[in-house]
């Protein structure tokens, strides 16, 4: 008759054995946190919005241009808003009707948008703040964008941190 009785140590794992699998576990969370590097998945993704929102707006703006001859005049010269045809001031977040439904407005808190029109209203200049210093689109190697011919205008602060991407009409460079 055989004997089918278990030997009690055979079932389980050791305390070797666990502690193993465990830093196995560790070392491959860390080179996947290491990897995938969350902060930068979120600046990217933030990045990628602000380049999207500044291409919405721009056809706004283009769109505009075409029903009246003429870009938007800015609110005032340190607000850096659209105004509409009636002289009321376009919201970031907001609506600009018949254009847009609502106004993109930068993702980060800790900047905004900015729009810039020449005073006879046939160009105009749309800033942002991009985070992330490796973007290969950004003005001036990652430094303030200069908007050509005016040079009253305080770019480097516009956007309450360093305006380092833009898009502008076609008759101008950001």
């Amino acid at each position: 008759m055989e004997n089918h009785c278990h030997n009690p140590k055979s079932l389980g794992f050791t305390l070797i054995e666990m502690i193993i699998v465990v830093g196995i576990l560790a070392i491959t969370a860390s080179i996947g946190m290491a990897v995938l590097d969350p902060v930068t998945q979120f600046q990217k993704a933030n990045d990628a919005r602000v380049k999207t929102d500044l291409s919405q707006i721009q056809k706004a703006l283009e769109q505009f241009y075409e029903d009246n001859g003429r870009y938007p005049s800015i609110n005032a010269v340190n607000d850096f808003r659209i105004k509409d045809t009636a002289g009321n001031v376009v919201v970031w977040g907001g609506p600009w009707h018949p254009y847009m439904n609502i106004v993109p407005k930068s993702p980060y808190s800790s900047s905004k948008y900015v729009y810039y029109s020449t005073s006879d209203g046939q160009a105009y200049y749309l800033y942002a703040n991009l985070i992330r210093g490796a973007d290969q689109n950004l003005c001036n190697d990652g430094e303030a964008c200069q908007s050509l011919g005016q040079p009253d205008f305080p770019i480097s602060t516009s956007c309450i941190a360093l305006c380092n991407y833009g898009v502008s009409s076609q008759n101008v460079s950001p």
